[in-house]
């Protein structure tokens, strides 16, 4: 039985980042880590990485070849990843004796919450290969100082867990440059156990782009 994380999050909120760490730390304590990178647009990797998904399929190419954004790009490459994974698998097998793995995913988060590749890709490893995954969902802590962003990522975090249908930890990155974005309303316990958020409301009431909002729906719904 091999164990694993994939780790998924927003773009930016440092997963790349999270994969070196923990495979530094992995490392230290005398486990065998592989790094294996499923983003088709990661071309600058800090670390090592056992299995690079780009030796299969890049963003760039598939860019240029088929006229499409980064956005349908990447939908592209992971339908792509979905029907060859007999190539991904391969690559897999010589790690499945004695390796932790860790799974670096792109940052679209409607991959996660709204297509089907992704989930597709990971449920087949799970089953064909015998994984024991985690998902591991990085969320930057300067969404923090902001409440509407914070209950937002709140938000993505629930409709990627329900998505993919596994053990899910999130995790605040870049927690070290929080103090940058000002005082937080509370103590950074509230945010990491979110055991009531009603706390928010009255933060939440005094950002005037809440009362905008709230204001323009009420209109809304008025002259509805």
């Amino acid at each position: 039985m091999v164990f694993g994380q994939i780790v998924v999050g927003p773009p930016g909120s440092g997963k790349t980042t999270y994969c070196n760490g923990m495979s530094q730390f992995l490392n230290l304590i005398g486990r065998k880590v592989a790094i294996i990178n499923l983003d088709p647009a990661n071309d600058s990797l800090p670390y090592e990485c056992a299995v690079n998904i780009e030796d299969l399929v890049k963003l760039s190419d598939v860019m240029a070849e088929h006229s499409l954004g980064p956005n349908g790009g990447l939908v592209y490459c992971m339908d792509y990843i979905e029907k060859n994974i007999d190539w991904l698998e391969a690559k897999l097998e010589p790690l499945l004796k004695d390796h932790y793995l860790l799974f670096d995913f792109p940052g679209q988060v409607e991959l996660f919450f709204l297509h089907s590749n992704a989930k597709n890709v990971i449920m087949k490893l799970i089953k064909k290969l015998n994984l024991r995954l985690t998902a591991v969902h990085l969320v930057d802590a300067h969404l923090c100082s902001d409440p509407g962003k914070y209950v937002s990522a709140l938000l993505l975090s629930l409709s990627t867990m329900l998505h993919l249908e596994l053990p899910h930890v999130n995790v605040l990155s870049k927690i070290d440059l929080i103090e940058n974005y000002g005082r937080l309303a509370f103590n950074l316990d509230f945010y990491t156990d979110v055991e009531d958020l009603s706390y928010l409301q009255y933060h939440l009431d005094q950002d005037p782009r809440s009362a905008k909002y709230s204001c323009s729906s009420a209109r809304e719904v008025h002259e509805g």
